[in-house]
């Protein structure tokens, strides 16, 4: 694992958490001094619970599970999120950085494949410390980066050699309703400038000989029904400008939830031929690893 020691890239991390600048949404809250940013929490990250997870790609899970982390509070605001308890209503309670590297260890040493960081965004320069300090003191196992996709590309650029596997969602085709869904109508521009910096620090997801990851992009894609994701142009972006080599899971889980009766048309699961045909276009373009 790579030393992460960077006094310099620590300071500009808090530096741009203080006016909070480290989303898209660049609201410029002094979280430090007790303001709550547009994602709703301070300075302080919220941890709602922690754990090993066999939930999650196979990838990830390996024999020990993936030890997640979820956070509260989140910088989107869907209105059909399945874990609003958590993003909207930001349940969890502080936990300091230093306390969140004894976390971390605690799960590496249960057995758990990764530190899994969900919905982790909007606590980005409190985690860079807690990574610090977990790899001081020994933490092996790669860090997991699981977030919405909204990034600031000049953020995740400070996160170079922190994190070694990147778990983006590509909710969004530029032609998707991000304003009305997700409070977020330039998400497809934000998130394709940073997926490209996740790509740039480590490439293609490679895995070890048990097939677990230890490196690399592994995109997510939900498909919500009557196309209000615009699923072919966010395969396209991928397939395009990232690599025919993405692995990319083509999630199908997607019910009415939360308030989702705020926009016609989700209110219904995908149909089969709805999400068949989101694989088939993948494959199509030359996409080939995962779905």
């Amino acid at each position: 694992m790579r030393k992460t020691n960077d006094k310099r890239r620590m300071e500009a991390l808090r530096r741009i958490y203080d006016p909070c600048v480290i989303c898209p949404r660049r609201c410029g809250a002094d979280r430090a001094a007790g303001e709550l940013g547009e994602c709703g929490v301070g300075a302080v990250p919220l941890v709602a619970s922690y754990g090993p997870h066999y939930g999650e790609e196979r990838e990830l899970v390996g024999g020990g599970g993936s030890g997640t982390i979820f956070f509260g509070g989140c910088n989107l605001k869907c209105i059909f999120c399945q874990n609003f308890d958590i993003s909207h209503y930001r349940a969890g309670r502080e936990m300091k950085p230093d306390k969140l590297a004894y976390v971390m260890l605690g799960l590496e040493r249960s057995g758990c494949e990764n530190v899994n960081f969900v919905s982790p965004t909007h606590f980005t320069a409190p985690l860079s410390e807690a990574i610090k300090t977990a790899r001081d003191k020994g933490l092996q196992v790669p860090i997991v980066w699981n977030s919405g996709g909204y990034e600031s590309a000049e953020t995740i650029e400070l996160l170079d050699g922190l994190v070694e596997v990147y778990m983006p969602d590509a909710k969004y085709g530029p032609d998707a309703p991000a304003g009305e869904l997700s409070g977020a109508s330039n998400y497809f521009d934000r998130m394709r400038e940073a997926l490209r910096e996740m790509y740039r620090q480590v490439g293609d997801l490679a895995t070890d000989g048990r097939g677990v990851a230890t490196r690399g992009v592994l995109v997510r894609h939900l498909v919500l029904p009557n196309g209000l994701a615009d699923s072919e142009r966010v395969i396209d972006f991928l397939a395009g400008e990232l690599s025919r080599d993405t692995y990319v899971n083509i999630m199908v889980q997607y019910r009415p939830c939360y308030r989702y009766d705020e926009y016609a048309g989700l209110n219904r699961h995908p149909t089969y031929d709805e999400i068949s045909a989101v694989k088939e276009y993948a494959r199509k373009v030359g996409l080939y690893r995962g779905f």
